[in-house]
């Protein structure tokens, strides 16, 4: 059993917001030198896991408590949208990893504590998929299963694994949580992650046999959702206050605002230089072109400022301590869901008009074009679930996909 919780005495210095999304802007360039490298590998490397958490990119979301920054979400967006840029493949690792520290302070203060009391740059990966096998024994469960896609999880000392805990009598409803588990309770299949886009994200497989995960390192999708999480006790900050879910379906989808401007660079690029061999006409002459170009560049922006507002929004709510409507809680999340796709489309469109040029794997607009079509196989960037919600929310109905 965890000792009674205890916070870091040394309040952290936190650099200003701009300096860090500076500072991600400064590793584009790196990034891009790497990305070969880490596609290839499978996995980010160590050296840049090392500056990124230098840099401060994973204390964003983390509470000051435990050391963190406890800032606005669209900074940790904004950073993700710029490493994504250089390299997608760390953009997403980033923004799945980066955003566990926000679910960690949900949970109880004693799995906090034991996740950061000795070492608050301690990381923490996770699979959702509610495919454990759940067995109540006394103080807590007994968990064993086999999850995928935990992204850069060979970096990180602990784990989130989604399962259904059963119901206690029949009649009573399944309960959704998230288990905490260190690493010295799991293992990882480093072989299991091959994949024709976002390679380099590491989403290996966990193996968990009959482990004791205490009651304390459960998060139940219940709390996150009425916003009434155990660790809101200690970290009291309106930013925990959100729902939990806009900050995880956004951690899924903002990577591709990065790999898409890559992309819009790439097609410009291969524009200004590209001619027809067949036809001798010069691509920077196709309006065809120009135009495709010209509507990613557009609707990117319009994307990333729709999602922007969603977030300034939600923090008025969370800074007032008021209820986010569900009208609008349906309509971000499905905001957020649909934007991989439609940025899928519109890179879709800029690599049909380029030619022979956008065949070879060394074309800059081709890694970007794959890790986006990869991206949109995530359950949170298939906007078919969130359909109904969307529409039962504008007449008052109650939500049937509580994920948001």
């Amino acid at each position: 059993m965890a000792s009674a919780a205890v916070s870091i005495s040394v309040a952290p210095i936190s650099p200003a917001p701009e300096e860090l999304v500076a500072c991600a802007h400064a590793m584009i360039p790196v990034l891009k030198s790497r990305a070969k490298e880490c596609i290839a590998n499978r996995d980010v490397s160590e050296q840049t896991i090392a500056e990124m958490k230098a840099a401060g990119f994973f204390k964003i979301l983390q509470p000051k408590r435990w050391g963190g920054y406890e800032m606005h979400p669209n900074v940790f967006f904004d950073v993700q949208k710029a490493l994504a840029e250089g390299c997608m493949s760390t953009g997403w690792m980033y923004g799945v990893v980066g955003c566990h520290p926000y679910e960690l302070a949900l949970f109880h203060s004693e799995a906090q504590e034991e996740v950061w009391a000795s070492d608050s740059d301690m990381l923490v990966s996770s699979t959702y998929q509610p495919v454990g096998k759940v067995t109540r024994v006394e103080g807590g469960f007994r968990l064993s299963g086999h999850w995928g896609f935990s992204t850069g999880s060979v970096h990180c000392g602990w784990v989130l694994l989604g399962a259904v805990v059963p119901p206690e009598k029949d009649g009573d409803p399944f309960d959704m949580r998230t288990f905490l588990l260190p690493r010295s309770d799991y293992t990882i299949d480093r072989d299991a992650w091959h994949t024709f886009g976002l390679q380099g994200t590491g989403s290996h497989d966990i193996h968990v046999s009959d482990v004791f995960v205490p009651e304390y390192r459960t998060h139940k999708a219940s709390d996150g959702f009425l916003c009434q999480n155990p660790g809101q006790a200690e970290n009291t900050g309106p930013l925990y206050s959100l729902p939990w879910a806009q900050v995880f379906v956004r951690s899924v989808s903002t990577a591709a605002f990065g790999g898409a401007r890559a992309a819009v660079k790439a097609a410009a690029s291969i524009m200004e230089s590209r001619v027809s061999t067949n036809t001798g006409k010069a691509s920077k002459a196709d309006p065809y072109l120009q135009a495709a170009i010209a509507r990613a560049h557009a609707q990117i922006l319009e994307m990333e400022t729709t999602l922007r507002l969603t977030f300034d929004d939600l923090m008025v709510y969370a800074e007032r301590g008021e209820p986010i409507p569900m009208e609008k809680r349906s309509l971000y999340a499905y905001n957020s869901s649909s934007v991989v796709r439609r940025l899928a489309d519109l890179v879709d469109d800029m690599v049909q008009l380029l030619g022979g040029r956008a065949v070879y794997m060394t074309s800059e607009i081709i890694q970007p074009w794959l890790d986006i079509n990869a991206g949109r196989a995530h359950v949170a960037n298939d906007p078919g679930n969130r359909y109904g919600d969307v529409v039962g929310a504008m007449f008052g109905e109650a939500p049937t996909f509580t994920f948001q």
